[in-house]
């Protein structure tokens, strides 16, 4: 197989990596994944925030939210993955390689991408504004002494 086609399957790969990253946003428990030191809001640090009852309330109704939004478009979620899947597999299985196609495709999914991040970023902003301006200093100083630790984690590792 040509290092061009194993670049695009790994690229279709990518993506579907990065779809449960709202997931993670929303219902981290840990630090600690599959070996790796994952970001966002983790509840270990929202826990250590000393949140109100309607603090926690709000939290938990956005979750919810999240899961209904996700359950509700399942279908189509999926529907717009076996489509990707069918291009890729067009692509790399053709007899003739197209460069055109296949940087239109990884455009595609560089753009679908991006376009998860910012509404990860959203869902994060919309839950860090639930909270105090003392509370968010304190998340700021977690979320460092978090990093800094899978930082001496990883150099550990090395």
């Amino acid at each position: 197989m040509k290092t061009v086609k194993k670049l695009v399957l790994v690229a279709a790969v990518v993506p579907l990596a990065f779809a449960s990253a709202s997931a993670f946003a929303f219902g981290g428990k840990g630090e600690h994944r599959g070996g790796h030191c994952q970001g966002g809001m983790d509840r270990g640090v929202m826990k250590q925030l000393d949140l109100t009852d309607e603090q926690k309330t709000q939290f938990k109704d956005m979750r919810e939210a999240n899961h209904q939004e996700m359950k509700a478009n399942y279908d189509e979620r999926q529907a717009v993955r076996r489509a990707h899947h069918e291009k890729v597999q067009q692509l790399v299985l053709a007899e003739n390689f197209d460069q055109a196609a296949a940087n239109d495709l990884a455009k595609q999914m560089v753009d679908k991408q991006s376009e998860r991040k910012v509404k990860m970023l959203e869902k994060q902003h919309k839950m860090l504004n639930i909270l105090t301006p003392e509370q968010k200093t304190k998340f700021v100083e977690l979320s460092q002494e978090r990093m800094d630790k899978c930082a001496e984690k990883r150099k550990n590792r090395n």
